[in-house]
């Protein structure tokens, strides 16, 4: 079976943050409610939208929800439009993706972005092409749920045995562990090293240069 590594996007191959956090702030104060915390906006990240917005406003009901996250998605937007949406590269990504193609892996994304978003951010850093399968929040169930990598696999023609999933979010590790897969943690993004490992993290890197080795080394 073919090898494959699966990359989330936000806190693992762009550090978006900024952009994520500021658009839940104008989404909730749009609809006349208080804006969490930074920190709980981060907690979040690798949530589908409308699932991120029921874990933020727990009291609200469904329909608030979509309502949250529609309004969400026109913030981003519009602050994408006025070039205020930075999502720059993690120092040593580029490297890390060339080095695994260069290797034979094959390479795809799984993330609670849209399949706007995504192209958007891959398109901007030159990176569309190095991906043979994109997974988003458009066609699956929010992470931790399975789905994304069941089918990333199948278009990559791996299987569990030969598949690594590469996240920064427990909700990456917990749905690499429900697939059957490897799941290797980077202490980068928006969830710390104890909380990957805890979620089942095989290993944690600390820095994109570390990738290639951890990914090589699964059994």
């Amino acid at each position: 079976m073919n090898r494959l590594a699966v990359f989330d996007c936000d806190g693992t191959l762009v550090d978006s943050q900024g952009v994520i956090c500021q658009s839940i702030e104008l989404a909730f104060t749009g609809h006349g409610l208080v804006a969490p915390t930074r920190a709980a906006s981060r907690s979040i990240i690798g949530l589908s939208v409308v699932q991120a917005m029921a874990v933020l406003h727990p009291e609200g009901s469904p329909e608030e929800h979509e309502a949250l996250g529609t309004t969400y998605k026109t913030s981003f937007a519009g602050l994408r439009q006025q070039g205020l949406a930075d999502e720059p590269l993690y120092d040593g990504i580029v490297e890390a993706i060339e080095g695994l193609d260069a290797r034979g892996w094959l390479l795809g994304v799984a993330t609670g972005k849209s399949d706007r978003g995504l192209g958007h951010v891959l398109e901007k850093h030159g990176l569309h092409r190095r991906f043979v399968t994109l997974q988003t929040a458009d066609r699956h169930p929010s992470k931790p749920h399975p789905s994304m990598l069941w089918q990333a696999m199948a278009d990559a023609g791996s299987g569990p045995g030969t598949t690594a999933m590469i996240g920064d979010t427990s909700y990456d590790m917990e749905m690499a562990k429900a697939a059957g897969c490897r799941a290797i943690g980077v202490a980068w993004g928006y969830h710390s090293a104890d909380m990957l490992r805890e979620a089942g993290a095989d290993a944690v890197a600390t820095h994109a240069s570390e990738l290639i080795a951890l990914i090589e080394a699964m059994p």
